[in-house]
Parts: structure tokens; sequence; C-alpha cells
């Protein structure tokens, strides 16, 4: 059956049968693409595509007080984000976004698992896929971290527990309750550790369950995480006020810092969530306050990626659920609805082309023109930077096939 999947329908397909079969897969059908980490930075809200990637300024109507700037690439950004277009060289804009989604809840969800919101199954986030099918890069710390981020898009559904995000508030805390009490010695945290060991032993024997077994297994991950040497990549404090300051005080420009530090550290996937894009009402005021923070840590995380080295193997990833109408709603004090038909999302970094946009919408920003890009075409673009395989089959516990980015391709021309 496999054989025959892979000639004809042109996939490959596998059951769940845990992460040596992925990683067998992988080996087979790798692309050349050799990004090892990822950091997502999502846009949480409805990131208005007109008043940040993808302005018209011969539209004074569509734009109102939003002002552009023309970048070190040459192409023009909202001028509400000057440190962004000094690094613009080094970005992939991609203006032609599309999603089937148009209300919050169910436009995150998609673009954060390439499948539409079921009641009947939880798909697995990206950087879930991602873990299972390239693996960890570092035996005791996390693959996948999610800071500020709500475990609805960070879980690793049915892949189970074992794939779940490690989930931060606030950056300077890192992660929390990683350490054994000051109150409880070693010896007695082993013996209670044996204690409860020869109670699991008992419970499994009796009602075998391999979601409970997976969590005793994240369970001895996490001891063995507490033991490491690397939990000081969750630790700000080792960072000198320079660098903190270079990234801004802010939560979102923190959690941009910590995610270069734990990427540095082999950690595969970091997401960094930015909310307050829902711009209903009062479009330009919020819109210019979400820039100055965005700007700022976004600029910073690039430009010190790449004096480190690792910018050529880490895929920035900016993304959002849908963009905002070019119509502005005057008795909203000049807001501005959803708009899932037309938005931009941004790639930098990992093997992406510097220097360019991809995709085109109308003069009013109002529909895809030119390079239509779905959201599973944007996440499989993702993969294919990572190396992994876009076109891979996995089954679920219920025997249902499931892809990382649902009938996705890749966009390979942004590659160099």
């Amino acid at each position: 059956m496999s054989n025959a999947a892979r000639a004809y329908l042109g996939v490959h397909l596998f059951p769940m049968l845990g992460s040596s079969v992925a990683t067998a897969a992988v080996e087979g059908t790798a692309t050349k693409n050799k990004a090892k980490h990822v950091i997502y930075l999502y846009m949480a809200g409805g990131m208005s595509h007109l008043d940040t990637f993808d302005p018209k300024p011969r539209r004074e109507e569509v734009m109102g007080p939003t002002q552009t700037i023309v970048g070190n690439a040459g192409f023009e950004i909202s001028g509400y984000l000057p440190k962004t277009a000094a690094v613009t060289d080094k970005m992939c804009v991609i203006n032609s976004l599309n999603s089937t989604q148009g209300a919050h809840e169910q436009g995150a969800y998609i673009m954060h698992h390439s499948y539409a919101q079921r009641g009947t199954i939880k798909h697995p986030a990206l950087g879930s896929w991602v873990m299972k099918l390239g693996g960890r890069l570092h035996e005791e710390l996390p693959g996948f971290v999610a800071i500020n981020t709500p475990q609805a898009v960070s879980g690793g559904g049915f892949f189970g527990a074992k794939y779940s995000a490690a989930p931060i508030g606030r950056p300077e805390q890192g992660l929390q309750d990683s350490k054994r009490p000051e109150a409880v010695s070693e010896d007695n945290f082993n013996r209670r550790l044996s204690l409860a060991d020869k109670l699991n032993q008992q419970f499994h024997q009796r009602y075998p369950n391999t979601e409970v077994k997976a969590y005793e297994q994240l369970y001895q991950e996490a001891i063995a995480l507490m033991d490491s040497e690397d939990l000081k990549a969750f630790d700000l404090s080792k960072e000198d006020i320079e660098t903190r300051e270079m990234y801004g005080s802010g939560n979102f420009a923190q959690g941009c810092l910590l995610a270069r530090r734990l990427i540095e550290h082999d950690v595969r996937f970091v997401e960094v969530q930015l909310g307050g894009w829902d711009t209903h009402y009062d479009n330009f005021t919020a819109v210019e306050a979400r820039c100055q923070e965005f700007d700022q840590a976004y600029a910073a995380l690039l430009l010190d990626l790449e004096k480190r080295g690792k910018l050529k193997d880490t895929l920035v990833v900016v993304a959002t659920e849908f963009g905002r109408t070019p119509e502005i709603k005057l008795e909203h004090s000049s807001g501005r609805d959803h708009h899932p038909s037309a938005f931009s999302c941004v790639l930098a970094g990992g093997g992406v082309k510097g220097g360019m946009r991809y995709g085109q919408t109308n003069s009013y920003g109002e529909k895809v023109r030119k390079d239509e890009v779905s959201v599973q075409d944007f996440n499989a673009t993702i993969a294919h930077a990572l190396g992994l395989p876009h076109d891979l089959v996995l089954m679920s516990p219920t025997k249902r096939p499931f892809k990382i980015a649902d009938k996705g391709e890749p966009i390979r021309s942004i590659f160099s």
C-alpha cells in the first residue's frame, strides 16, 4: 500500500508508528534546504497589511494617515516600520496570502494547523509537525517552545502531549517550575519519584493507554531538563543590558530575544506572539502602537541572528490570521474590519532570498492579483525551508491521513 501510494499518488504513507518511521521517511525525501530552526512571530488579531507590508500610497482613501517609507531593498512599506525598512534586504514579503477563514479563532487555527477547525479532532500545531518530522536537536531541551501563545494553537493534537509546546508566559521569568523546590532534598525528591514509578507501573499494567504513557514520558523528559546545564538558555539575565535594550523592553521584544537564545541552544521551533492587532476601532492609533514594539524587536532579531551567523539556518516567520479591509470605518473611529481575501506575511533567513516581494494585490489591496498563496502553501514553504517533506502522509489514531500543510505546495522560487 505504501509503494502504491508513492507511485500513483506522489505521497509517502506512514502510520503513527513513532519518530523512527517519520525520521526514516524524511531522510529519504528531504530537500536541499538546510534551515535548522524556525522563529515564528505571530501577529494575533489580524495585522493590517495596508498599514504594514502592502501599502497603497496612491490611494489616500485607503491609506488614511499612514505614510510609506522606501526600504533598503527598494520597495515601500509602512512609515510605522522605519527599523524594519532598514533590513528589507533580508526579507521576502509575501503580499498575496489568502485564507478561507475570516474569524479570529478559526483563522488562527488554520494558520497554525493547516486544517480547518473541527469538533471531532485536534490537529497538531505547525511546531508539533516540525518536531515530529525533524526530531529534536537537543536531547534535553524542548524542541518546541511557545512564548505568550495560547495552548489552543500550540498543542500536539493527535501526536500527543510529547509534541506540545513548552509554554512560557513572561520571557524574563523563563521556564517555570523547572527546578527542584529548595525545601525538597535530592534524596527525598528521588524517593518520591521512585514511589510514583511503582504506582504508575501498576496502573499501566491494569489500564494500558498510549496517551497516559505519553504523559509519563513527558514527565521523565521534564526531570532530565531540571538537571540540564543548558537550562540557562531560558535565563535572559545572562544577556548584557546593551543587547536587551537593542530588542526593546516589551514582552514581545524580550520574547524575540529569548527566541534567539533558545535556537542558539538547539531548540528547533519557537513561537512568539504579539497581540493587539484587532483594529475594528481606531485602527491607525492601534497599528502605530503595535508597530513600535514589533519594528524594533524584529529588526534587532534579524541583525542579531546575522551577526551571530544564525540567520542562514534560522527561518524567521511573520504571520497573522488575515488582513484588514481597504474601507475605513469612520463610524468606528477610523477602524478596519477583517479581510481574509488578501493579506501579507514575511519570511527571512533560512535560505529565503532577501530584498524581494512575492505576489501582488490590486490597487486597493482588496484582492490578490498575482501569485495567490494559500495558508497551506505558506506552511508548505516553511516545511520546504527546513528540508521536511510536505507531501509525507501520517495517519491519525483514527486512521485518517494528514500532512503538515494539507494540500499546500511550497513557493520554491523564493529560495536562493
